[in-house]
């Protein structure tokens, strides 16, 4: 069995498929900013994208007129014909993907699934899979999550997710809510377990990166009291879910995080859980098919999600993190 885990993967695309895409994306986006976010991308290698395009067919594709982008009329021509062609290749890669997959499985998620629940559920399902050939998972932002998924890198994910995200069109599978709390050390001083935002901004805020389920959940409620993330005494951003709950546990700041991912160290004293009254302190997490027939292992690994995190069950008590 050949195991790999990567933390971003992409697939072999032609140069003229990766063009297409992003000018999908952007148009789709009406903002290069946000299109690159999805691809992966830096902002910079998007517009250069767009523009080595613009160069080979000799006409704008986007108005930039306006503080959304749209297509121009040689855009939109563009377009239609980009969207058939990535079609295709969709349907191409569906269908290699289903020849291979008899024996392994490509698994994309978004982190907190990926740190804290899928380590256990691997290793119960590798025990009873000893033909298992390939496998794959991928963490990723959850729009990031999604484009795996149509463009047939992936099979399954499993995504913790603000209601927002479209998930129409796909096959999904709600899991056990991930709930949110403030989690703090007890030296801070912060209260008990419903405490107010005032406390809060006392302390520095560690946070992930812009797009991150959490901070948008975050930023949402703060939103509806009229509050802003900048009322924190401080912000720092790590995307590394161990280095914040490392932080926490020296007393260093709060973070608005999943109470899975510290559960073990509020059950052991070192850390406090906070929530606010009025705020959403559950996100949701779905389990995504990616189209076609579960085939072998792919079978048996959505048996051992759906044992640990199907509807109507509890979360399994975890291990530290940390």
């Amino acid at each position: 069995m050949r195991f790999t885990h990567v933390a971003c993967e992409r697939k072999i695309e032609s140069m003229e498929s990766i063009y297409l895409k992003t000018l999908v994306e952007v148009a789709r986006a009406g903002n290069i900013t946000k299109a690159a976010e999805i691809l992966a991308v830096t902002q910079s290698a998007a517009s250069r994208r767009i523009k080595f395009m613009e160069d080979q067919y000799g006409q704008p594709l986007l108005d930039r007129s306006g503080p959304v982008l749209k297509v121009t009329p040689a855009g939109s021509v563009v377009l239609e014909q980009a969207q058939k062609i990535l079609e295709i290749e969709r349907d191409l890669l569906s269908k290699l993907h289903l020849m291979e997959r008899r024996k392994g499985i490509a698994l994309v998620c978004t982190p907190t699934f990926g740190v804290v629940h899928l380590p256990e559920i691997l290793r119960e399902f590798m025990l009873s899979q000893a033909e298992l050939g390939d496998l794959k998972f991928v963490l990723e932002m959850p729009e990031a999550v999604l484009a795996g998924l149509k463009d047939g890198r992936y099979e399954l994910a499993v995504i913790e997710h603000c209601q927002c995200l479209d998930l129409a069109g796909f096959d999904a599978v709600d899991l056990v809510g991930d709930e949110m709390v403030f989690a703090a050390s007890p030296a801070l001083g912060l209260g008990g377990p419903e405490t107010t935002l005032d406390r809060m901004f006392t302390s520095t805020l560690y946070t992930r990166s812009e797009g991150c389920c959490s901070r948008t959940l975050l930023q949402n409620n703060l939103a509806n009291m009229g509050k802003t993330i900048e009322q924190f005494r401080q912000v720092v951003v790590f995307d590394d879910l161990h280095v914040i709950v490392n932080a926490l546990m020296d007393g260093r700041g709060v973070a608005f995080i999943s109470s899975d991912l510290v559960r073990a160290h509020v059950a052991s004293g070192r850390l406090r859980e906070h929530r606010i009254p009025g705020f959403t302190h559950v996100r949701k997490r779905t389990l995504v098919l990616g189209g076609g027939a579960l085939i072998g292992p792919a079978a048996a690994f959505v048996g051992k999600v759906l044992e640990r995190l199907g509807p109507g069950r509890a979360a399994t008590p975890l291990p530290a993190l940390g």
